[in-house]
């Protein structure tokens, strides 16, 4: 599987259809199971005999199997696992689709200065939220610097021309952070070039909705309270249309030890868990790869500078971060707010 629910199900299970508790309308319907170690669902507006949406499903499904068998930490026969393992210093060919992810993830680290690092997987692993299986305790200050000496995007070297890969040091390579909004990218790309036009793609949180709903309407999508003890409450409530949203947070996955608690959320510049007042970051994008991406980012470098970063990249961006007071302080970027206005985006009663 690509991911574990501890990695990436609470990067992006923040995200919730506002209206998800309520039957679908007739002319509604829903493709649903399990896969990546989280869940699925996919929305269909329109008219389908049971025979055409089982072959949609099988579809969908077929995508995103092989999004999970390029790209899975989890799997040894994976692509990424053989490139993982491979020797350091040598070309390796890589799918098309593979090479498309580490392209994107290599231009979001060097826009964002390396708070985004796909050779983060030792890292990520020492902390007990990757495939390798460790105790759930702090790491050393010698095993976190050992791990962070193996991390660095610029030692994965790319080369589009030829379609290969060449790891300079022995880094981990782990796209927890960016392939489930790639598997979201591919699931809408081949359910349009079904001819279905109106859908809302779910993977484990990341969204992507084209079209409108049955109704005509945009989909709405709940921007979820960042609180572990209040479960899927809707801070903010957003009307979409031909555009993905991903978050990143970090109070639904993380550990505690010695009464301290450890974000899933790793800085690859330091090799500690994020520790700010930044809860939630939203991204709005037309790839859902790219917002997965930068939400990630700018959950990494917290609430300043993921500010300055998004007005600086012209990013449709919401964070909420933890006030002073006890509560919580929402921030849109301008470019969210020129998509939005101010009073779509103030918080729900």
């Amino acid at each position: 599987m690509l991911t574990l629910p501890r990695l990436l199900l609470p990067f992006l299970a923040l995200l919730l259809l506002s209206a998800c508790s309520t039957d679908p309308e007739p002319q509604q319907h829903r493709l649903q199971g399990s896969i990546f170690g989280s869940f699925y669902q996919i929305t269909l507006a329109g008219a389908f005999t049971e025979a055409e949406l089982d072959e949609l499903h099988q579809g969908v499904l077929e995508e995103m199997r092989a999004v999970d068998a390029s790209m899975s930490t989890y799997r040894d026969d994976s692509e990424l696992s053989q490139l993982n393992q491979g020797e350091t210093g040598e070309w390796v060919d890589v799918s098309r689709s593979l090479l498309t992810v580490l392209e994107a993830s290599d231009k979001i680290a060097r826009a964002s200065d390396g708070a985004f690092d796909v050779t983060i997987g030792g890292l990520v692993n020492l902390w007990s939220f990757g495939p390798e299986a460790r105790p759930l305790e702090t790491p050393s200050d010698s095993e976190r610097e050992q791990r962070l000496a193996e991390v660095g995007y610029r030692y994965l070297e790319l080369d589009s021309e030829g379609q290969r890969v060449r790891r300079q040091r022995d880094v981990f390579v782990d796209l927890s952070a960016i392939a489930k909004g790639y598997a979201v990218d591919r699931v809408s790309q081949w359910l349009l070039e079904q001819g279905v036009d109106n859908h809302l793609v779910n993977l484990g949180g990341d969204l992507l909705a084209m079209g409108v709903r049955s109704d005509g309407e945009p989909w709405r999508i709940g921007v979820e309270l960042p609180d572990s003890d209040q479960m899927e409450v809707a801070q903010h409530i957003l009307p979409v249309r031909d555009m993905s949203i991903a978050t990143s947070g970090d109070y639904r996955n993380y550990f505690e030890a010695d009464g301290q608690r450890y974000s899933h959320t790793i800085d690859p510049r330091t090799g500690l868990p994020v520790s700010h007042k930044l809860a939630s970051v939203t991204v709005l994008h037309p790839a859902n790869m790219i917002a997965d991406g930068w939400a990630t980012a700018l959950m990494v470098v917290g609430t300043e500078a993921a500010q300055a970063m998004a007005e600086q990249h012209e990013l449709k961006v919401l964070l909420l971060s933890r006030s002073e007071a006890g509560g919580w302080d929402s921030w849109a970027s301008p470019a969210m707010l020129a998509l939005y206005g101010e009073e779509a985006l103030q918080p729900v009663e």
